[in-house]
């Protein structure tokens, strides 16, 4: 079973900014960032507890690590039901954390 992935505005708009980031510097970087984060999100709708807890006290609040390069993404997400998960921000992991 597949779950269905939901995106926040924020979000969607931290996919933006991200690959604004590499386009400036390297298309084909941005390009492949972004299939490298498609993959990732792939691989989420399939196996989402298969992801660390981002908190002990909330066991649906996780994050998905994503490789790319030397480092890569954080994607924190809820799994809200049987069905969905919402991705509720994704960030390069050298930036400050979500919270």
């Amino acid at each position: 079973m597949k779950f269905r992935l939901r995106f926040t505005p924020e979000a969607k708009s931290d996919l933006v900014r991200l690959y604004a980031f590499l386009l400036e510097k390297d298309l084909h970087a941005a390009e492949e960032a972004l299939d490298a984060i498609r993959r990732g999100m792939d691989m989420l709708r399939r196996f989402p507890f298969s992801c660390r807890k981002a908190t002990p006290e909330t066991p649906f609040l996780r994050e998905l690590l994503i490789s790319f390069g030397s480092s890569g993404y954080v994607a924190l997400f809820e799994i809200e039901d049987d069905r969905t998960i919402t991705v509720i921000a994704v960030r390069h992991q050298r930036e400050d954390d979500f919270m």
